[in-house]
């Protein structure tokens, strides 16, 4: 377990919790990332692990630091900007890369770019492997793994709070680009944002929610054969992320996690069918760290279903992925089906 895994951004937010959780299993990953000062500083935290500085824009050093590992794991946004030259590394290299990128933009690139080169280099390139994109996926994958079509899959995610990173302030000043929702099979540029309430389980109860379609609209439409796909994001979040003011997040436990709570609730309709299932946990940026140690594992275990670029549903079992993973870290709901006539 040795090498086996190159995080770079390891000195970042998302970064530190998922370097603390492999180290804790056992693994001894490659820190890596492109500031020096940073990289020597945190690689004091855990004085037996490599450290290789690397820089975006120098191919060559890019190379070297993961020329040793089997995985790549870039922590580094904004990916608009990182993605591109570490995947390119990955495919020469012919390694394995997973991102945690929201960015829609930075993850239709990465489809459209590197499908093909990333199946004959036969690897998994998984963007948006995180609590955007990847946590979505994985539940509606579930929902839907019996139906051969789908009508619509929605997204209600509730937050308590979000206290954003400064890499987070950082990717949206930087991601200025159309967004996409998904309707009649396609991708369709967002021109109206939709608001209504909704009923989250407890702690998050009832929430104003709008429309804000993130990278999870990419990763489910390209492999579930679904109409019309809807992410709507709470009201309250927004309205933190956006205000200069709020701080960054707080550590408050022995995980260093900070005390926002989530609930992820996605709704899956074919015909008079509707199916729901939710996921609850603990800061959003701490809980994409089991979601990229477990598909590591499950990458060097070749548990692999699909290589190429893909995503974290269609790459592993899905129902399995999700079963595995720590209460502690999320609480899966059992899928309720209920039929919709009998609702009216």
């Amino acid at each position: 377990m040795e090498n086996k895994i190159v995080i770079y951004g390891a000195y970042g937010h998302t970064g530190k919790f998922l370097v603390a959780q492999l180290y804790q299993q056992g693994y001894k990953p490659i820190l890596s990332g492109r500031d020096a000062e940073k990289l020597i500083a945190f690689g004091k935290v855990y004085p037996d692990l490599i450290t290789k500085v690397a820089d975006i824009n120098k191919p060559q050093t890019l190379d070297a630091a993961f020329a040793d590992a089997e995985i790549i794991v870039n922590c580094a946004g904004p990916f608009l900007d990182t993605a591109e030259p570490i995947i390119k590394s990955a495919i020469r290299l012919e390694k394995h890369y997973l991102d945690v990128s929201a960015e829609q933009k930075a993850v239709l690139d990465i489809f459209e770019q590197f499908s093909e080169q990333a199946k004959l280099a036969n690897v998994a390139i998984i963007p948006a492997a995180a609590f955007y994109g990847g946590l979505g996926d994985l539940l509606s994958t579930t929902l839907t793994k019996d139906w051969d079509k789908v009508d619509e899959i929605s997204s209600y995610i509730g937050l308590d709070s979000w206290h954003p990173t400064k890499g987070t302030r950082l990717t949206g000043e930087r991601n200025h680009y159309q967004r996409f929702s998904f309707a009649n099979h396609s991708l369709q540029p967002v021109r109206e944002v939709q608001s209504k309430s909704w009923d989250f389980p407890g702690p998050i109860f009832t929430k104003d929610v709008i429309t804000v379609p993130l990278s999870e609209i990419i990763t489910i439409s390209r492999h579930i054969n679904v109409h019309t796909i809807n992410t709507y994001l709470s009201q309250n979040s927004i309205t933190d992320i956006r205000n200069s003011e709020t701080p960054e997040p707080k550590a408050v436990d022995s995980k260093n996690r900070s005390s926002q709570v989530f609930c992820m609730e996605v709704i899956a309709v074919k015909g008079n069918k509707r199916r729901t299932i939710s996921a609850q946990g603990i800061d959003i940026y701490a809980v994409t760290a089991p979601l990229i140690v477990e598909a590591v594992k499950r990458i060097l275990n070749g548990e692999v279903i699909k290589k190429g670029v893909t995503t974290l549903g269609e790459a592993f079992d899905a129902t399995d992925f999700l079963h595995s993973l720590d209460v502690d870290d999320i609480v899966v709901s059992e899928i309720k089906e209920t039929e919709i006539s009998s609702l009216n």
